[in-house]
């Protein structure tokens, strides 16, 4: 970047910043939020819901499959140096 770019995109700069600490805000809260433990623990409290009576069985099988889906892309179990392949557990009829 030039001399005349800098003086002139000057007056932009507290922006600019404030936009860089937001997206690495963002990126980690999103990296937290797929960590593979946080992810599994998760997935602990969505079967005793089911378990509970809290929730119904088609309602835990589509969280349970987007919780898998995240984990699997998280590097967790069959994912991404993960071991294994995806395991199921049904705790329903």
């Amino acid at each position: 970047m030039g001399v005349l770019s800098q003086v002139v995109l000057f007056p932009l700069a507290p922006v600019r910043g404030v936009v860089w600490i937001a997206e690495r805000v963002r990126d980690m809260a999103e990296e937290e939020m797929c960590h593979p433990s946080v992810l599994r623990a998760r997935l602990a409290a969505l079967n005793e819901a089911l378990e509970s009576g809290a929730i119904g069985p088609e309602e835990f099988d589509r969280e349970e499959d987007r919780l898998l889906d995240l984990l699997e892309r998280s590097g967790g179990p069959g994912g991404p140096g993960g071991r294994g392949g995806r395991a199921r557990v049904r705790h329903h009829d």
